[in-house]
């Protein structure tokens, strides 16, 4: 089975589907963040090893003790996804932390703060035009408001 065919990213989102519901549901090591999700699963081609992306919603020490609590819990994982999916070879699971979501999170919070600032920025020169325009008024035309009184 080569890397990218279709039985392989069937595998993965099995596997991936079962571990959400695993991690939820059935472990319940305090050390583990309920915030925790499972964004992608890398499994071999041979089904013998998988990789197990994760992001968890916290700071660096949460997401720290997760990890230790899902490495510790891995036999236990890899015996619940054995009975619960039928493969040739039960994978053996890599947990790794996935920043991809967190990093998201982030710049939608940079981008929203500069098109704050933008806006903010946008109706201070507005109504700094408007009110030099008023100001102005000396009775004289622009050469474009001169055509329009002919």
């Amino acid at each position: 089975m080569r890397k990218n065919s279709i039985k392989n990213t069937r595998i993965n989102g099995e596997v991936q589907r079962e571990l959400s519901q695993l991690i939820s549901r059935e472990i319940k090591d305090p050390r583990i963040n309920p915030m925790t999700s499972v964004v992608a699963v890398e499994v071999a081609p041979d089904l013998k090893h998988a990789k197990v992306f994760i992001s968890v919603l916290g700071d660096m020490e949460s997401q720290k003790s997760t990890l230790a609590g899902l490495k510790s819990a891995a036999p236990y994982i890899r015996g619940q996804l054995a009975r619960s999916i039928n493969l040739r070879n039960t994978p053996e699971l890599t947990f790794v932390l996935d920043q991809s979501i967190e990093y998201g999170v982030n710049m939608s919070r940079l981008i929203h703060e500069v098109n704050k600032d933008l806006d903010r920025d946008n109706e201070t020169s507005d109504k700094a035009g408007y009110g030099q325009d008023e100001a102005d008024g000396d009775g004289d035309l622009s050469e474009a408001e001169e055509g329009f009184t002919d």
